[in-house]
């Protein structure tokens, strides 16, 4: 007989979470198409029938890199460990990494060369701004024998986006090969991988692509295939080395691990929406919702950190107005209205907040709400506020900049 000892102390029953509006950096809102797909029967990972899912899966992915890289698949796990899947990989110990850092996710970017035994050239610029060109030309210069080149395309600490095509032309220049976080701007900002020469690049399906965490799509370039197959030494990692999982996302079908089959079943349907909607239009949409935000949030009189020709759409972080406690804003936002906003990091921490406009949350009612209850909130804590500026700004971006040629289900 079982001891009391093992039972649990409270009473527990089945978990059903809270129905929140996700504005935060990420996750994102699932959209209701991708939730059906997941409930959907399990099929083992060699069934011929998900394989034929995963060749469509494999090509949706192409369309939405836009390149038309062979290795182009979701790895079984988030973000984070696409992003190790490049490092690993790529790099030999010894090698040297110049690696941009404009916010936290560049500091993961050192952090992945280090533990593979690289030597981080490291190019530091103001946490809110781009990777500047130039100091990474000047780098290169500097250091001849550099072998990769990385960089956070768009920062979602700080809601910064960089000019990729510029960093990996100069790259490219100066022989090296590109890794590429694409994590928040994959689906929401123009994203080119095959004109911009990206030879190694990595995202995560709860952002701009609406699906829940858990999945992280990478396409590698065939240099950079060429380069993993002829490495000297074993990649580090058995579970994200390439060579092994080109078996089994390749045309053999080798098994290599136990899929997450419904988890696929949610990109694939998360990427045929993309796929649906258009990527010009989807870029176009994230834009049109954050120029609504913006105005919106200008009535306030909050400042965004980033200057507006290198802001990300989907990612808006501005200044909290002064005397406001913004941990409580947050905190009643959640508990009064199910919205979730997100929190400075590192520097800003306390100093700013972050509006997250990515894929099914971007959409006009997730505005209008967002500024009214941050009207009602502002106002309490003494804030002058003119009742209805808000979302009357936001109204007229609206009516100034119609999408009449998208979908009906993208005009919301």
């Amino acid at each position: 007989m079982l001891t009391r000892n093992f039972y649990p102390e409270k009473k527990i029953n089945t978990f059903y979470p809270p129905q929140r509006i996700l504005m935060g950096p990420g996750p994102s809102d699932t959209h209701p198409r991708v939730l059906s797909a997941m409930a959907r029967p399990t099929l083992g990972h060699l069934d011929p029938v998900f394989t034929d899912m995963m060749e469509e899966l494999k090509s949706l992915l192409r369309y939405s890199f836009q390149t038309k890289n062979l290795l182009t698949f979701p790895v079984s796990g988030p973000g984070s460990v696409g992003m190790e899947m490049c490092f690993v990989n790529m790099i030999n110990p010894g090698d040297k990494v110049l690696v941009c850092r404009n916010g936290v996710f560049g500091s993961r970017m050192i952090e992945n060369v280090q533990r593979c035994g690289g030597v981080a050239i490291i190019v530091d610029n103001k946490w809110g701004e781009p990777v500047d060109p130039q100091k990474v030309e000047d780098m290169l210069k500097h250091n001849p024998d550099t072998k990769i080149v990385a960089f956070v395309h768009a920062e979602t600490s700080t809601g910064a986006l960089s000019d990729a095509k510029t960093l990996c032309e100069i790259a490219r220049y100066h022989d090296c090969l590109t890794i590429v976080d694409s994590v928040t701007s994959l689906g929401g900002s123009p994203l080119k991988v095959d004109e911009w020469n990206i030879d190694a690049i990595y995202s995560g399906s709860q952002k701009c692509l609406s699906c829940p965490p858990g999945l992280s799509p990478v396409s590698f370039s065939e240099r950079t295939v060429e380069l993993v197959k002829n490495r000297k030494g074993k990649v580090q990692s058995w579970f994200m080395d390439l060579n092994l999982l080109l078996g089994y996302w390749g045309t053999t079908r080798t098994y290599h691990h136990t899929a997450p089959t419904n988890a696929l079943y949610a990109l694939h349907e998360s990427l045929f929406m993309l796929y649906e909607e258009g990527l010009e239009h989807s870029w176009a949409r994230h834009q049109r919702n954050h120029k609504a935000l913006k105005a919106g949030l200008e009535t306030f009189g909050t400042k965004f950190l980033v200057d507006e020709k290198y802001r990300l759409p989907q990612l808006n972080a501005v200044y909290v107005p002064t005397g406001v406690d913004e941990k409580e804003v947050r905190r009643r936002l959640l508990v009064e209205y199910n919205l979730e906003i997100g929190a400075g990091l590192g520097d800003f921490s306390g100093k700013i907040w972050r509006f997250g406009l990515m894929g099914y949350s971007s959409k006009i009612e997730n505005v209008m709400l967002c500024l009214g209850a941050l009207e009602t909130v502002l106002a309490d804590m003494g804030l002058k506020i003119q009742p209805g500026a808000a979302e009357a700004a936001a109204h007229q971006v609206y009516a100034n900049s119609p999408l009449t040629s998208m979908p009906a289900e993208a005009l919301n």
